[in-house]
């Protein structure tokens, strides 16, 4: 029973690392844009698409594959940033909300669609020669896919954290999240700001859409879910803290997979939807982020 709960625990763990990395690109848009992206699990997805094509149609090995998925993903944030959210930050926060959802949708429905006409609607995973490997310690089987996922999740996290707290730009980001209009009078340029956050958002995106494509599969379905997985940590963390992100994409993923342990499978979903509602009653601004103001 202890061995069952404890991989349990242990999977819980893996999973929800996917789902702190999934939510770090949104949680950082919303943090600075105030625009809310619900097209985001779409970029997800056109990440783990792309890592297949590049496994698939070259061998690239999916985790080499990153260093490719993330300039790609992080030009079509650029595009995307250019030509359908750039007029929207012009706008009041509550008509950036909004008009950033209305595109958002908009574009769901673009790219859900884009992607059935290039590869179907089948299910797609990349297979590689280490994909059933696992170590065994401690009487828990450790698959070393997702341990290396789980490693990928926490030095995307590390980086991120460095570059805001660290770099110039990282500076001017927070600067732009914190007050836009103080931001602008030193001299930040915040639309470049606004669209280099963007850019990175996507980016992140990417890396965590390749990864599902390891350890899960990708279909032109999956951001629905994917996104609506980001946005229960987002509300779960709080705005302000990639590493309250990271945290609280664990906590769900362990919440989920204790959930099906103790009274099913059926119910694992439904767990994240309770936690996303007593916080969002009890905790407006979150676990780890600071008081409203």
């Amino acid at each position: 029973m202890l061995g069952v709960l404890g991989q349990n625990l242990l999977s819980g763990l893996l999973v929800g690392s996917l789902y702190g990395l999934a939510a770090l690109g949104l949680s950082l848009v919303f943090g600075v844009l105030k625009i809310l992206n619900v097209a985001h699990g779409e970029l997800i997805m056109l990440g783990g698409y792309a890592g297949f094509w590049l496994f698939s149609s070259f061998g690239v090995d999916p985790f080499l594959a990153l260093l490719l998925v993330i300039p790609m993903l992080f030009g079509v944030g650029w595009a995307l940033h250019q030509g359908l959210f750039r007029q929207v930050v012009q706008f009041d926060q509550e008509s950036r909300i909004k008009n950033s959802l209305l595109i958002g949708f908009g574009l769901t429905l673009l790219l859900h669609n884009l992607a059935i006409l290039l590869w179907t609607a089948d299910d797609r995973a990349v297979t590689t020669a280490y994909s059933t490997a696992a170590w065994t310690a401690l009487g828990l089987r450790l698959p070393l896919v997702r341990l290396a996922g789980f490693g990928v999740s926490l030095a995307a996290v590390v980086v991120m954290e460095w570059f805001l707290e660290r770099t110039t730009l990282g500076t001017a980001i927070r600067a732009t999240a914190e007050d836009w209009r103080s931001a602008s009078l030193t001299g930040i340029n915040i639309q470049s700001t606004y669209l280099l956050t963007f850019a990175l958002g996507s980016a992140l995106a990417g890396v965590a859409g390749s990864l599902i494509s390891v350890t899960f599969s990708v279909n032109p379905s999956i951001g629905l879910a994917w996104t609506l997985k980001a946005l229960i940590v987002v509300v779960l963390a709080g705005l302000g803290s990639m590493r309250g992100t990271f945290v609280a994409g664990l906590l769900l993923g362990t919440a989920e997979s204790l959930s099906a342990f103790v009274i099913g499978g059926q119910y694992r979903s439904l767990v994240g939807l309770v936690m996303f509602l007593i916080v969002l009653s009890v905790r407006p601004q979150g676990l780890f982020g600071g008081q409203e103001r």
